[in-house]
Parts: C-alpha cells; sequence; structure tokens
C-alpha cells in the first residue's frame, strides 16, 4: 500500500500538470504499466479538473492508455461536446459508457448484519459491491480512479472508493447505499470522512476489491480572494491514507461556517452542467444546514429540463414528489416500485425541505404546473435572472433592491453550514 503524492494546503495553487506527473512517474517505479484504465467522473465534476488529469493521463502513457469509463452512476451519458470540453484532446475513440443497469458484476457482498449495524437498527438487507465488467475483464495492470474530495450527501464526502463502487455500480449497490444514506440522515454524514455509507464502501473495497490494480488521484479545489478556482491539494495513493488526507483538507477548504443562519439564499446552476433537479437539488443539500427556519432558498436553473436523468427515477420524482421523510417512507412501504429504486426514495429526502425552509425553483425547461407537483415553488426564470443577476452578485452577502441575500455560484464546490449543525 503507497501514497505516491501528497500535496497541498488552504492556500496552495499547485501546477496541476508538474505535479501530477511526478505522482505518475511514481506509480511507474514500482513497475511499468502496460494496460491503463482510467475512471474520470462527467461533466457534472468539470471542476474537479479531472479532465485535464485524464487528458495528462493519455500524454503520459500513450497507447498503453487503452480505455476510459467515466463513472456515470446513473447520469446520462456525456455529450460530444461534454466530453470535449472537459478531456480536451483525449481521442474520443478511447471513452467507453457505463451501463449502470447491464454492464455491471457483483464482486461479494457485505452481510445484512453489518448493514444492519451502521444504519442503527433501521435497515436489514445486504450490500453488493457491484463495478463495470470491463474493471474485471479488461486485463488492466493500473485502474487510474480520478476525481475531486468534496462534501457530498450520500458519502459525506465524495470520491475515493465512490467514484468505483458507485460511479461504475450497479442497480442495488446505487439504491441501497444511497437509501443508508438518507435514512441514517445526510445533516449527520455531510462534511464527514467516517460515516455509514463510507464504512460499507470501505468493507466492500477492503473484502472484495483488492484484486483489482486501482490508485486514486484526488484534487481538492478551492476559491481564491478573487472568486477564481485554484487547486489547493493533489492526492495520489492505492489506499485510504490518501482520501483521509484529502478529506481533512476539503474540511478546511470546501465548508463555510456560517455565523448565523440564512435567511434568503441565490443559488445559481450552470445550464451546462445542471440538466436536472437529480442533479441541480446540490442547491439543497448543500446549504439546507445554513438556512434559517423560514428562509427562501432560490435556485436560478436555466438549464434544467426534467427531475430525472433517468426515465424510470423521472417517473417516480413526478410520482411522489419531494415531500418529506415520512411520506417517502410510507411511500416505499406502499409502492413495490419505489421500493425497488430506493436511489429515487433517498434523492427524495434528501430535496425535501422537511417543512423547515421553501425552496423556489427558476428552470429554464420545465413548467411551473411540473415544478409545483412535486412540491417545489416556482418563478418563471428570465424575472428572476434579471432580478438576481450571477454575473453581478458576489459570493456571499449582497444587498439587492434593499434586501439581503447570499449567493452561491455553484453549490457543488462547497458546503454550508452553521456551526452547531457540524457537531
Amino acid at each position: 500500500m503507497s501514497v505516491f503524492l501528497a500535496c497541498g494546503s488552504p492556500t496552495a495553487d499547485l501546477d496541476l500538470r508538474r505535479t501530477f506527473l511526478q505522482a505518475l512517474e511514481a506509480i511507474d517505479a514500482l513497475g511499468e504499466r502496460r494496460r491503463v484504465l482510467v475512471l474520470p467522473p462527467d461533466f457534472t465534476r468539470f471542476h474537479s479538473r479531472a479532465g485535464e488529469l485524464t487528458e495528462l493521463a493519455w500524454q503520459y502513457y500513450g497507447d498503453r492508455l487503452t480505455d476510459i469509463l467515466p463513472a456515470l452512476g446513473t447520469h446520462s451519458a456525456m455529450t460530444a461536446s461534454a466530453r470535449e470540453r472537459m478531456f480536451g484532446a483525449t481521442p474520443a475513440g478511447l471513452f467507453r459508457v457505463h451501463d449502470w443497469r447491464t454492464s455491471v458484476v457483483t464482486l461479494g457482498e457485505a452481510p445484512a448484519e453489518f448493514i444492519e449495524e451502521q444504519s442503527e437498527g433501521r435497515l436489514h438487507y445486504s450490500w453488493p459491491a457491484q463495478v463495470n465488467r470491463l474493471l474485471v475483464e479488461g486485463g488492466f495492470d493500473l485502474i487510474l480512479s480520478i476525481g475531486q474530495v468534496v462534501p457530498h450527501e450520500v458519502a459525506g464526502m465524495a470520491n475515493y472508493n465512490k467514484n468505483v463502487l458507485i460511479g461504475t455500480g450497479g442497480p442495488l449497490g446505487i439504491h441501497r447505499s444511497h437509501f443508508l444514506g438518507a435514512v441514517y440522515g445526510m445533516e449527520r454524514i455531510m462534511g464527514r470522512a467516517d460515516n455509514p455509507v463510507r464504512r460499507v464502501l470501505n468493507y466492500a473495497a477492503d473484502h472484495f476489491a483488492r484484486q483489482l490494480p486501482i490508485v486514486y488521484a484526488l484534487t481538492v479545489m478551492g476559491r481564491d480572494d478573487g472568486g477564481r478556482l485554484a487547486t489547493r491539494g493533489l492526492f495520489v495513493g492505492d489506499d485510504v491514507r490518501c482520501f483521509e488526507q484529502a478529506a481533512a483538507l476539503s474540511v478546511q477548504v470546501n465548508i463555510q461556517t456560517m455565523d448565523r443562519p440564512i435567511r434568503k439564499a441565490v443559488v445559481f446552476l450552470d445550464a451546462d452542467e445542471f440538466h436536472s433537479t437529480w442533479l441541480g437539488n446540490k442547491a439543497i443539500y448543500r446549504t439546507r444546514m445554513a438556512l434559517a427556519d423560514g428562509a427562501e432558498l432560490i435556485v436560478l436553473a436555466p438549464g434544467v429540463r426534467e427531475f430525472g436523468e433517468d426515465a424510470a427515477i423521472d417517473a417516480m420524482i413526478r410520482k411522489h414528489g419531494y415531500r418529506g421523510t415520512p411520506a417517502t417512507l410510507d411511500a416505499v412501504a406502499a409502492d413495490d416500485e419505489l421500493a425497488a429504486c430506493l436511489g429515487a426514495a433517498a434523492h427524495l429526502i434528501h430535496g425535501s425541505t422537511e417543512g423547515r425552509f421553501t425552496v423556489t425553483y427558476c428552470p429554464g425547461g420545465l413548467t411551473k404546473e411540473e415544478v409545483e407537483s412535486v412540491g417545489f415553488g416556482y418563478a418563471p426564470p428570465g424575472g428572476m435572472m434579471a432580478r438576481y443577476d450571477p454575473a453581478k452578485l458576489a459570493e456571499g452577502y449582497n444587498t439587492v433592491h434593499g434586501e439581503e441575500v447570499f449567493f452561491i455560484s455553484n453549490p457543488g464546490l462547497g458546503l454550508w453550514a452553521c456551526g452547531e449543525r457540524l457537531e
């Protein structure tokens, strides 16, 4: 087990190319890699700089890099334009598409007793460790898993073995892990590297995936005083230590502790990155621990045109809506389709306000009737974008027409919380 590179600080601005190439040379020093698979995230993690690292890996390994499998999870396959924007000159012929329903194999199962323990007695199922069959059958001597460590609503902190076991996972693994996080409580998980979902992923990796030659390359991204994205850290290794180091830095860089609750928040979702509430509800997840009781959250979502990126999940969201935890658990008990789609049920819990604050969605591709049918408020995007112009608002507090609003330009880059909610 090795940590090939651990570099960064809350104020660092790394030369990513030079630093990453040092790590690749250190990996090769243990033995030349003849057949390489890269697992980057998809365009929804564009700001991770994983696309640049993937392109650098292709330049370094050349013909030895034979396959690139974006860790889509349940997300839609990347378009050609998104792929080109994220991965630059990396050849299109190297990319494969993960089909989370049909292209997976099961490596083993975490026993039901372990899941029961981690869920504090709430759940009684086993958890299958599922991955795309390419990882097992491709004959690779290096699987390079690339991504960003940042607070996350399901796994506490994103990436590491989540990129493999969820990003290239199958239906049961995705559904059951998400539901575990939801019933345990997302506000007990977000921003914490050690939590029940991560323990299950670590159990599966330790017991069933040791034969896979996986090395993790993990970035930590932050903003400088001018709002520019800066690479605060890069951690490369083949065991949990590189993740723990990246997570510790991400806590310092990506969690903004508020000295008072936010009464009104405006969150912008870039139209190229966010097309669904399945992704766009990061605006809710990442701010909920900072919002005051009775607060209003306005979500500027010009690119949002659907609820779920997957048709079956979209149907479940439309059928049941974001009604709160008790209503969702009742729906799981009463609706066999939802019970078979626990990832959707988890998402409905995550996206609910539990009646504590209100959400006004301003989507470019959903109607007022559609938005209100799932439990959100609606406002036309044009008028709200004019009133709260993302190009003119600064990160944090602003005064707009005499009212104080807290603006966030990309909710995927952090977690906002009042201090007592992080204890």
